[in-house]
């Protein structure tokens, strides 16, 4: 007499009734990693652009701090007045700079119109990572583009005003008002050398975005370090405005 096998006795087909065990993933609530989507593994830009714009803010903060603090201290030294023996009165010892305003003027123009090629950089880099999925599409064409080099045009920029800062530092010298000639001179340029070592900074950012364009590097990578090399810029470019219109209230 045979007998029947009992249903605890029978395998495990699972819910597909095929025969297999069913494939749970294993502690990811079912989803196997094969089974994730696709967007899951590719690198979130959004995000990235995100936390590299707060990453640039919070890399501002001491660097406005800092020329905050100077400019305290610059205006608190210009007021000081010393006590001179031979009168016996107070006197003030600010020795006002002559500065090259001509020069100073056409390199803030020459900033100035760096940051407009910077802004007109991001845009360019913008646009071009919002049509790469059409490019990618076969038999989709967009036309023959002729994109202008606007970041090795900042880039040239950059470098003009730094040389002209060079040149504004040889006609201050020239006038007789050297690095450790006075606390007036000795100021202008403190503030100007500061300025110009943060700006060479972003210039150095801007070779890496050129080069990573030569190299045809992907275009939302090249779009991150466009889009916070331009706000850096921006930020340099403001700054030294505010330098400018300090001097031509607090430097006479």
């Amino acid at each position: 007499m045979v007998r029947p096998t009992s249903i605890s006795q029978r395998p495990s087909t699972g819910h597909n009734g095929g025969g297999l065990p069913s494939h749970t993933g294993g502690g990811d609530d079912g989803r196997s990693g094969r089974g994730r989507g696709r967007g899951d593994s590719m690198p979130n830009y959004g995000q990235r652009l995100r936390q590299a714009r707060l990453a640039l803010a919070v890399f501002m903060t001491p660097i406005l701090m800092l020329f905050i603090s100077f400019t305290a201290v610059y205006l608190v030294r210009r007021g000081f007045l010393s006590f001179d023996m031979a009168n016996a009165a107070y006197v003030r010892t600010w020795v006002p700079v002559r500065l090259p305003w001509a020069l100073l003027l056409a390199n803030t123009a020459v900033l100035i119109a760096s940051s407009v090629t910077m802004d007109l950089a991001r845009r360019a880099i913008t646009r071009e990572a919002a049509l790469a999925p059409v490019k990618s599409i076969p038999g989709v064409s967009l036309g023959n583009e002729h994109p202008v080099p606007w970041l090795g045009l900042t880039t040239l920029l950059g470098l003009f005003f730094l040389a002209g800062q060079l040149f504004a530092w040889r006609e201050l010298s020239s006038r007789g008002f050297h690095l450790a000639g006075g606390t007036s001179s000795s100021f202008v340029y403190i503030l100007t050398a500061m300025h110009g070592v943060h700006l060479a900074g972003g210039a150095l950012a801007l070779l890496f975005a050129n080069v990573a364009s030569l190299l045809h590097r992907p275009v939302e990578s090249r779009r991150i370090v466009v889009d916070i090399t331009s706000w850096y810029w921006h930020c340099m470019t403001g700054l030294w405005v505010y330098i400018l219109v300090l001097f031509a209230f607090a430097a006479q």
